[in-house]
């Protein structure tokens, strides 16, 4: 008995280093579906909008607990991932790195210099860009919704769901927008 539990474990172990997202040499996980950019934003915007998608930036951190649920748990399933990669062009920032950003508004800082700029505090956090460059502001101005941390596969899905049907111009809050998707697909927890 005790051959076959420590037999699952080690299988149990092994699915889920197999599954797990790699790392990269700056400690982000990393997502082969994710896009590389010189992270100026109004030319991302513009570029997901040529893909028929929305810009979404997610800010992490090297050890971040949260990241490594949002990838390994959240991104790992299928559902999520494919409507999140279908729907949305993702530009992943590094909460301390030291890239280049050129901001809305023209101005070029690093990463970690727009994190403070832009209020990031947290990661993940994920800001959802709009459809179209705006005239004038910061990143953070234009912004049409943020999701600061990883949440349960239905929240995290609902969000970008609620983005990608442009919920925040109608009267429907989010948290609203999430209750009734739950109610319709029979669910009663908070996930």
């Amino acid at each position: 008995m005790r051959r076959l539990v420590l037999g699952l474990v080690f299988f149990a172990s092994v699915i889920g280093f197999a599954s797990a997202a790699e790392l990269g040499d700056d400690g982000l996980h990393k997502e082969d579906w994710f896009s590389i950019t010189f992270k100026d934003v109004g030319e991302d915007i513009a570029a997901a909008k040529e893909e028929g998608k929305r810009l979404a930036i997610v800010f992490e951190q090297r050890g971040c607990i949260y990241c490594r649920k949002m990838h390994e748990e959240l991104l790992a399933d299928p559902k999520i991932r494919n409507y999140v990669r279908d729907h949305f062009k993702m530009v992943q920032y590094n909460l301390f790195g030291d890239e280049e950003v050129t901001d809305l508004d023209g101005e070029t800082l690093s990463e970690k210099t727009a994190a403070r700029r832009w209020g990031v505090v947290f990661t993940p956090t994920i800001l959802f860009m709009p459809d179209d460059v705006p005239e004038e502001g910061t990143a953070v101005q234009a912004a049409v919704a943020t999701m600061p941390g990883a949440f349960g596969k239905k929240t995290f899905l609902h969000m970008f769901e609620w983005v990608a049907e442009k919920g925040y111009e109608g009267e429907e809050h989010f948290q609203k927008y999430h209750a009734r998707k739950l109610a319709e697909e029979g669910d009663t927890g908070a996930e």
